[in-house]
Formats: structure tokens, C-alpha cells, sequence
């Protein structure tokens, strides 16, 4: 809880009701049985954070009782720092915490008003967007000459491929000994190519995905097939992103940006799943709104 508390909260005590099962570190004082109530009275605490491998373990159960019903939070650590940071800690979470969660249910009315603000504003952006995207064209063909589009296969919903158009930000021979994640200060990029990808024009011919019903407008950015295999492995939960559509914009990009390491990629993962478990109108509409900010004013790009 404390690496992951980001600044946002200070652990004031701890109680393991099971000295057995304790790590080393743990200090003997720690160890008391019942000692719930003692600790949260001498801590002062605000919130009382409940930490549990399984759902199934015993837990003091009147002593939590005893604090609810006195007034005092009392939370699953999971959800707390799902609530607080706005992510979920792959270091917390537990296939228990995710089956027994409220999330990742979305509405019949809400798939439905996402698909049409996807038509609605892809066929739009691409009308009004046509001069932009011409601009963007010659720039990069003026930079570095052609071809100033450029195509990968990406995985999309349910583990289906399609292809992905972008405009070219890289050199023509970026990828000569491999492919290779993207970095905030990427040798490989264009001087051009630096601000079309702050400002995310860079993206813009994927509306036509978006239009096809490929992509929507909000959603995990998809990743390409040949990293794909290595991130499930390592991280099994990152499966779940094939759940729903991927982005053209997205919680992750917005609030991390780049991952360029695996460790990166994971970092990312805990937004997209925040975001795979939390998906309502709203916060498609907090991503919009933020990426609209970054394309016009270049303001919160990651």
C-alpha cells in the first residue's frame, strides 16, 4: 500500500491477524490478535484499508463491524486504491477482487450511445478534419517525402485483427532491426513527426476505423500482435483489454502515456483495466474532453 500510495495516503498502522503468515518485516507489535480497534483508536485513522488474499480468509469481523457502524470507512484495499488512484494495482488486485466487483458491466443503452457518438463524430471529424489532415500530409512529405501514411496490424475486440492507419512521425527505416515500442524522446521520430504526435494528429486517419466500427473513439490504444503474446504472458489480466474496442484516445495514453518497457506496458495495463471496469459515458466523455484539450491547446499530452 505504501509504494502505491503515490503521495495520495500515509499507512498509520497495520494489524496481520495471523502471525503465522506474517512477512519479516512485519513489526512483532503488529501481531496482536484483536488488535484492530486498538490500532485504529492510537493511529487516529480515517479509513480502515482490508487486505486479503482470498475472499474465503477469516477476517475480525465484529471489530470491523464495531467501526462501520461507529461512522469509520471500511474498504477492500483493491477498490481503495482503484477509488484513490484511478487505476488498479496489478500488485493488489486478485481474481476474487474482479469476480466479485460491480464492474465491467456496460448497458445495452450506453453500447449503443458509444457506437452512435463513434458515427456521429468520426464522420464528422473527417469531413471537417479533411484540410488538417491535407496540412498534416504535406508537412510530413515535405519533411521527409514519402509515403506519409503508413499501416500496422493491430488486435482488436475479441482477439480480431484489422489494420490501422497512422501518418508517418518515424524515419522510413525506423524498424530495420525490429519492431520496437515508441519512447517519449524516440530517436527514430521526425522533427514533424515530435508535435503531430503531442498533439495526436498523428492519429487522426484512424477515424476511418472508428467509422468501420474496428475502433472506438475511446477505449485502450491497440497494441500490435507481435508483443501481444509476451504481455499475456507475463500479465494475464491483459487479456482483458480484447473485452472491448480499442481507442483512437484513452485512459491509459491520457494518464501515462507511452509504455516503452514492460514494466511501462504494465503501468498502462492499470489504467486500461480502471478504465475495462469503469466504462460509462462519462468518462468517454472526460477522455474526449481531455484529448480535445491536448489537440487545441497542446495541454496534458503524455
Amino acid at each position: 500500500m505504501e509504494r502505491e500510495a503515490d503521495g495520495l495516503w500515509a499507512v498509520a498502522g497495520f494489524v496481520v491477524p495471523e502471525a503465522s503468515r506474517a512477512p519479516a518485516v512485519v513489526p512483532p507489535e503488529a501481531l496482536r490478535q484483536g488488535a484492530v480497534l486498538d490500532v485504529v483508536r492510537q493511529a487516529r485513522a480515517q479509513v480502515v484499508v482490508v487486505a486479503m488474499e482470498d475472499r474465503r480468509e477469516g477476517l475480525p469481523v465484529d471489530a470491523l463491524l464495531a467501526l462501520r457502524t461507529r461512522g469509520l470507512r471500511v474498504v477492500d484495499d483493491v477498490g481503495f486504491a482503484e477509488a484513490t488512484l484511478q487505476r488498479i494495482p496489478l500488485a493488489l488486485v486478485r481474481p476474487s477482487a474482479l469476480i466479485f466487483d460491480e464492474g465491467f458491466r456496460v448497458s445495452r443503452l450506453t453500447r449503443t450511445v458509444k457506437r452512435a457518438l463513434d458515427l456521429g463524430v468520426s464522420a464528422v471529424g473527417l469531413l471537417v478534419g479533411a484540410p488538417v489532415m491535407a496540412a498534416v500530409a504535406a508537412a510530413i512529405w515535405l519533411s521527409d517525402g514519402r509515403p506519409v501514411l503508413y499501416s500496422q496490424e493491430r488486435t482488436g475486440r475479441g482477439g480480431r485483427a484489422y489494420r490501422i492507419w497512422k501518418f508517418r512521425t518515424m524515419r522510413r527505416d525506423a524498424e530495420k532491426l525490429g519492431a520496437a515500442w515508441a519512447t517519449d524522446d524516440d530517436p527514430r521520430v521526425l522533427p514533424v513527426g515530435r508535435f503531430l504526435r503531442r498533439a495526436r494528429l498523428d492519429e487522426l486517419p484512424q477515424l476511418w476505423n472508428v467509422l468501420g466500427g474496428q475502433m472506438s473513439l475511446v477505449g485502450p490504444r491497440p497494441e500490435r500482435a507481435v508483443f501481444l503474446s509476451e504481455l499475456k504472458a507475463r500479465w494475464p489480466l491483459f487479456a482483458l483489454r480484447e473485452l472491448v474496442k480499442p481507442g483512437l484516445t484513452g485512459w491509459a495514453q491520457l494518464r501515462y502515456g507511452y509504455g516503452s518497457t514492460m514494466e511501462e506496458q504494465a503501468k498502462k495495463l492499470e489504467y486500461d483495466l480502471y478504465y475495462i471496469k469503469n466504462t460509462t459515458l462519462f468518462l468517454d466523455l472526460v477522455c474526449l474532453l481531455a484529448t480535445a484539450k491536448v489537440v487545441l491547446l497542446g495541454r496534458g499530452a503524455r
